[in-house]
């Protein structure tokens, strides 16, 4: 049984159509990657509005996260930070040698992000 779709269709036209679907496909990948693109520059400068960039100058002192340290956890109430330390060294990638109060060597150096300013 014939429908009103089936019956208006035309087959040369049909034809004509995909093609020109087909010859705007490129076309139409090529807008959105430029939607993409756009989309993905205002993220990251969404993002890097809220980066707060820290460094760290010999001497100072600071705090470090317990989690990165890897000791035990002590639960929901125990301590995040612990310090303070001495900073000896610091290098070009962001991480630095620190020195406990006593004035013992940390074993290993530490980044930025697992250090916090002590303000003494």
């Amino acid at each position: 049984m014939p429908t009103h779709r089936t019956m208006m269709v035309r087959e040369d036209e049909n034809e004509n159509e995909l093609r020109l679907n087909m010859d705007l496909l490129q076309e139409r990948r090529e807008a959105a990657a430029i939607k993409e693109a756009k989309y993905k520059t205002k993220m990251e400068q969404y993002y890097n509005q809220k980066v707060r960039l820290m460094s760290f100058k010999p001497d100072e002192y600071v705090f470090r996260k317990n989690e990165a340290s890897r000791v035990e956890d002590q639960g929901k109430l125990g301590l995040r930070w612990e310090g303070p330390y001495r900073m000896t060294e610091a290098y070009q990638n962001g991480s630095y040698k620190l020195q406990t109060m006593g004035g013992k060597e940390v074993p290993r150096t530490w980044h930025t992000i697992n250090l916090r300013k002590c303000y003494v």
